[in-house]
């Protein structure tokens, strides 16, 4: 059973910037493709950000040019690194593996990421 682990969120400002971490147990990241969803109040569960086995990146156009995907495949952990963040990046932010519409694993507790002034 792989359990995932979200962390970084938290309160910032219009404009400002977050880094969250995505740790798993096991090492799982090497050879598949890992992506970040979130989740805002009242609505679905979206993918914002992926990243290949390969290293390519994808992003939703809400956050493409502000967002960056990394991972460290020793560390076995995924990186999301938000600038630039606006209120309507408020959500519960979650780590899994894409498999065309599904997800690999379990969902973890998600992080909260809040932007208001």
């Amino acid at each position: 059973q792989v359990h995932l682990v979200e962390s970084g969120g938290g309160l910032a400002q219009p404009g400002g910037s977050l880094r969250l971490s995505c740790a798993a147990s096991g090492s799982i990241f090497s050879g598949i493709d890992m992506g970040w969803y979130r989740q805002a109040p009242g609505k679905q569960r979206e993918l914002v950000a992926a990243i290949t086995s390969g290293g390519r990146t994808n992003y939703a156009d809400s956050v493409k040019g502000r967002f960056t995907i990394s991972k460290d495949n020793a560390k076995n952990a995924v990186y999301l690194q938000m600038n630039s963040l606006q209120p309507e990046d408020t959500a519960v932010y979650y780590c899994n593996a894409p498999i065309s519409r599904f997800v690999r694993y379990s969902w973890g507790q998600g992080t909260q990421v809040t932007v208001s002034s």
